[in-house]
């Protein structure tokens, strides 16, 4: 029957596998069904596809491609400038840039290989054999051995235990650092060499906690299988000294590649505004063309102007291709300005952030000793990004937290008992809420929340507790303390011993497993007096809606003051099941666990029948310790204007004055009414004080950004944003208001919320008005969905796993270095980049002015102003260094006074340096600049003799005293603007001058073989040998940068003096 149901074609949501490739005996034919390899491949390009691959996804920038189109259309139409002008640059970008992808994705391919040539050991025909990991297929069977990773996704068929479990850590798949335990496969015990078995599983998909399988010996026995059995690819056999599972999932179908999910590409700031800017730019360009297009016509069109007297055309030959001459100069004219786009900005931009990277990769006060590592940069697209963080959401257990877990207090009935040392106090506990007489009235109930506390669990022992989860550790350890102590297990039986030193034994009989939809989990026991006893422990949220009305009425307030107070709280309740109750119970459960098609569900049906009428004992609070220099982090960020959302209380997130607003279950159930009306109206009161009706500014708040509003906290949880996001008609309505307040508040602190919803949260700031750059900051795999969502993704090398740490595009070792790495690099990689881009279009545009002006004065005629050469390095050589040296060096502010002055942060926020009125005054700069380099150097050819034997310069000197000084100017101007000096700076910004002066000799100096015409054959020797000439080289350099300089002597300084602190590492 199995084996026919596996090899229905129409039922194309399982498969069969057979163990060892070994078909069953009754099996009449075998056809081994084919499935993919085991290969990892996550690198983009092949040595094959690179170069086709790489090039069409070049030219789909429009930048680029709009300069391919200007280099053909100078190859075939007969322009006045050569192709080599905008080749050569254009040849230049694509190069540096393909060299880029291409290292890039060489190490995706090294990091693919070391995962492929992995050697494992598989079992054939009864020999142990070592072959690479991607030649496993599915039906071999592996031997793993202790410390290594499992090459892909196995069933578990036998153990080194003897309690034939096995230890693992998915660190590296989920984030979870601490040992689970799986189960192999029952009766399997004989020897793997002869077993016969058949697997029928469901078809690969990525949900890490779902796994429905039936194991069959031949038919003769089925086994129903789940994710207790299956062994993840990536994750670690720990504590157990080997195993044998048999492959069901391979290469990109396992459920860790499944799960890895392609980052969009993200897109800063900056480049959005480089794109309105080269918009801009390109009408400029439109204009120019048509402006020189009309005007050569109409200068034409006059008698005698057209053709010489000896050479005169006829009316019809005037008139043939009147239209396709007019498109052709047009053209003509678009190529002659178009070094008016800056193509070469793209490959300085691209270098700045690739080279500007590793500073955060070099920074020595990101490393950290205890893992001995340091930054990571993901992705270098985004260093600007850094700079214009306006909203903060970071994950409190590891982020925030240290996650080291350790037991604060407890409530039993509504009595809070906290963990004193004092010996004077009974049993370890101190009775807060009332007299200690109560206590020992309580006494039962007080044992019974304990013996919960050391049944509960998946913890098991040896050398030391080992848990799935760092929570039951510590529930464990503190029952401990109060003289109840967990044992271990054997043989399915859980031993406990009590405060009289009695070893209690209690039989597992079923095991309600946690998930995150239920967020309770569930044990049944039997006593040795025969009573039958459920266990179950989980949020409040999901406990008590199953337990009586006024047992949550004595504890609900503790379990409130306790999650404000950033503590982790566990409510606990049980139920004494009688025979007939956990006959059904078995039952369901057993049933369930055999279905294929919908286990989870039938299983959640069972657990919430089970899980029904219990009895509420108390609730527990744990405490996850604040990272160090957590608190003054968060501190730091809001002063610097940035709005943190968090699940952490205890980070100085609310300062003192700060009104809160809370919005939580226990909130909407104060009126009495149902929770949807209650929401709507606590929605608008809070509304109407935080948006509507705020108070008045109080002139004591220092923050540029301060409005009373600013004065507000925001508490919610997970139960009630539910409501807010849900379908409902109101829902949008309900999430109007939400954001508003939230939007209105300093701090929003979410409570107990899902990876789905913090992910929510974050696509609702991020897609509100004015879409503001979102930040996310996260160590574990439940915050991988939110780091994706996020403008900027962080990740913490923290102990849960390094999941959040691949799929961001930045990686931290600890909270505090988020600190630097915002106000400190960010800072000043948004201040550098943005200088880099006005300045690129700032000298671009002075560099094309004076070739515009210039067709004014030559008929519109299409003559370059300048020669060939200078239209091709003008940006490659002559002002590429100095501006790329400038974006990777330069320290406006010192980085000690940016991390102590957080408020310095502010000034560059929302895009500050690239908005549209400093972009409009470094345009009028250039315009400025263009004009006076023209028309000063034409006043200078008014004189018509400016050499010593009275020859006149020609329209090549005019060009070559324009450029000179223009080259001059441009590079002087970034001299002024450069506050950080070092030798690299001195370098080549001096180095770029010589190297201009050197290359005009040498390029007039020599007549060249290769070229037709030579048309600055010492032009630049016999302009410098005119007095006139240096004057007036000497005056335009000046005259050109007085309004900088003025702005200098009278403008109050826009930042704070600060001394120039010089890299270690330069």
């Amino acid at each position: 029957y199995l084996h026919c149901f596996g090899r229905d074609e129409r039922r194309v949501d399982s498969r069969t596998i057979y163990v060892g490739h070994r078909p069953c005996p009754a099996t009449d034919t075998f056809i081994p069904p084919k499935f993919c390899d085991n290969r990892i491949v996550s690198s983009k390009y092949t040595v094959w596809n690179f170069l086709p691959k790489n090039l069409f996804e070049q030219f789909r920038r429009i930048a680029n491609f709009y300069f391919l189109i200007i280099f053909l259309v100078q190859v075939i139409v007969d322009t006045p400038t050569s192709p080599v002008t905008s080749g050569l640059p254009l040849f230049f970008v694509i190069t540096v840039t393909a060299i880029k992808q291409g290292y890039e994705d060489w190490l995706r391919h090294k990091a693919d290989n070391e995962v492929n040539k992995y050697l494992v050991t598989v079992l054939e025909d009864g020999r142990r054999a070592r072959k690479e990991s991607e030649k496993i297929k599915v039906g071999d069977v592996v031997e793993v051995v202790e410390d290594e990773t499992f090459p892909c996704d196995l069933i578990l068929l036998q153990s080194s235990r003897e309690d034939e479990t096995c230890f693992v850590t998915t660190a590296s798949l989920d984030g979870e650092s601490n040992h689970k335990t799986h189960y192999t496969v029952p009766d399997t015990e004989k020897g793997l060499e002869s077993l016969s078995a058949t697997v029928e599983c469901e078809q690969p998909q990525p949900d890490l906690y779902k796994f429905v399988t039936f194991f069959s010996l031949c038919v003769v026995s089925l086994r129903s299988l789940g994710p207790e059995n299956l062994l993840l690819k990536g994750a670690t056999l720990k504590n157990t000294q080997k195993i044998y599972g048999v492959a069901v999932y391979s290469g990109m179908e396992t459920k860790m590649a499944l799960n890895y999910q392609g980052k969009s590409q993200k897109r800063s700031v900056v480049e959005k505004s480089i794109n309105a800017f080269l918009l801009v730019y390109l009408c400029i360009l439109v204009s120019k063309a048509l402006v020189c297009t009309t005007l050569k016509y109409v200068w034409q069109s006059q008698p005698g102007q057209e053709e010489p007297w000896y050479n005169q055309k006829t009316q019809k030959e005037k008139d043939a291709n009147l239209y396709l001459n007019m498109f052709t100069d047009f053209l003509s004219f678009m190529v002659l300005f178009n070094f008016i786009i800056p193509v070469s900005m793209y490959v300085t931009v691209e270098m700045q952030k690739f080279l500007g990277s590793f500073f955060i990769s070099w920074d020595k006060d990101f490393f950290d000793p205890e893992i001995q590592e340091g930054a990571l940069v993901n992705t270098s697209d985004l260093n600007e990004e850094l700079g214009q963080v306006e909203y903060v959401f970071t994950d409190k257990t590891g982020t925030l937290t240290q996650n080291s877990m350790e037991f604060i207090e407890c409530c039993i009935d509504g009595f809070q008992y906290k963990n004193r040392d004092s010996s004077t106090e009974l049993d370890g506990f101190c009775v807060t809420d009332g007299p200690v007489s109560m206590l020992q009235q309580k006494a039962g109930r007080e044992e019974l929340f304990l013996r919960a506390l050391c049944l509960c669990h998946t913890v098991q022992v040896k050398e030391g507790f080992i848990a799935s989860s760092p929570d039951e550790v510590a529930l464990v350890k503190g029952a401990m303390k109060y003289g109840f102590t967990f044992l271990g297990m054997e043989s399915k039986n859980m031993r406990v011993m009590n405060r009289d030193k009695d070893v209690e034994t209690y039989e597992l009989l079923h095991v309600l497993n946690f998930d995150p939809v239920r967020r309770r989990m569930s044990v049944i026991v039997r006593s040795k007096c025969g009573d039958i006893m459920l266990f179950c422990k989980g949020a409040d949220s999901s406990i008590f809606p199953r337990v009586r009305q006024e047992e949550v009425d004595r504890i609900s307030m503790h379990v409130e003051r306790n999650a404000t107070e950033g503590y982790r709280t566990l409510c606990v309740a049980y139920k004494l099941l009688s025979s007939e109750e956990y006959a059904q119970a078995d039952a369901g459960l057993r049933e369930a666990r055999l279905a294929l098609d919908d286990r989870e569900e039938k299983l959640m049906a069972v657990y919430n029948q089970v899980e029904t009428g219990m009895s509420l004992i108390g609730a527990t609070a744990v405490e996850d310790r604040l990272q160090e220099e957590a608190a003054e982090t968060m501190e730091a960020l809001q002063r610097a204007g940035m709005k943190v959302w968090s699940t952490c209380y205890a980070c100085r997130l609310f300062q003192r004055g700060t009104e809160l607003l809370e919005l939580t279950v226990r909130t909407l159930e104060d009126g009495g009414r149902r929770r949807e009306e209650r929401l709507h109206e606590v929605l608008l009161d809070y509304h109407k004080r935080a948006v509507q009706d705020p108070p008045p500014v109080k002139t004591r708040v220092t923050r540029s950004w301060t409005s009373a509003k600013q004065d507000y906290g925001f508490i919610i949880d997970g139960a009630t944003l539910s409501l807010v996001f849900n379908s409902s008609p109101d829902s949008s309505h309900y999430k109007s208001l939400f954001l508003q307040i939230c939007q209105n508040c300093t701090t929003v602190l979410c409570c107990r919320m899902a990876p789905l919803q913090k992910a929510q949260i974050v696509n609702m700031v991020k897609n509100s008005k004015g879409s503001p750059i979102t930040l996310s900051i996260g160590d574990g795999a439940n915050d991988v969905s939110m780091i994706l969502e996020a403008h900027i993704g962080i990740g913490i090398k923290g102990k849960e796993g390094r999941q959040a740490v691949r799929n961001s595009d930045y990686a931290i070792p600890k909270l505090k270095h988020l600190k630097k790495l915002l106000l400190g690099h960010g800072h000043l990689y948004y201040v550098r980049i943005a200088h880099l881009v006005q300045y690129f279009f700032y000298k671009n545009l002075c560099f094309i002015l004076p070739q515009f002006l210039y067709q004014f004065f030559c008929g519109s005629s299409q003559q370059p102003l300048y020669d060939a050469a200078y239209l091709t390095m003008y940006n490659i050589c002559f002002t590429s260094m100095p501006i790329l040296a400038y974006s990777l060096l330069e320290q406006h502010i010192c980085m000690e006074v940016l991390m102590s002055n957080a408020t310095l942060y502010r000034d560059v926020a929302k895009n500050a340096m690239l908005r549209w009125s400093p972009f409009l005054y470094w345009t009028l700069l250039g315009v400025y600049q263009g004009l006076l380099f023209f028309f000063g150097v034409r006043f200078l050819f008014s004189n018509p003799a400016l050499q010593d034997n009275g020859q006149v310069f020609g329209n090549w000197s005019y060009g070559t005293i324009v450029f000179t000084v223009l080259v001059f100017t441009v590079t002087l101007k970034l001299a002024m603007d450069t506050r950080h000096w070092t030798w690299i700076n001195h370098f080549v910004i001096w180095g770029s001058l010589a190297f201009y002066m050197f290359f005009s000799f040498f390029w007039g100096g020599i007549i060249w073989p290769f070229l037709r015409q030579q048309r600055l054959y010492f032009v630049f020797a016999n302009m410098l040998r005119s007095v006139s000439a240096w004057l007036v080289i000497i005056l335009l350099i000046l005259l050109s940068l007085l309004p900088e300089i003025l702005l200098l002597v009278l403008r109050k300084p826009r930042w704070p003096h600060s001394r120039q602190v010089r890299y270690t590492h330069i």
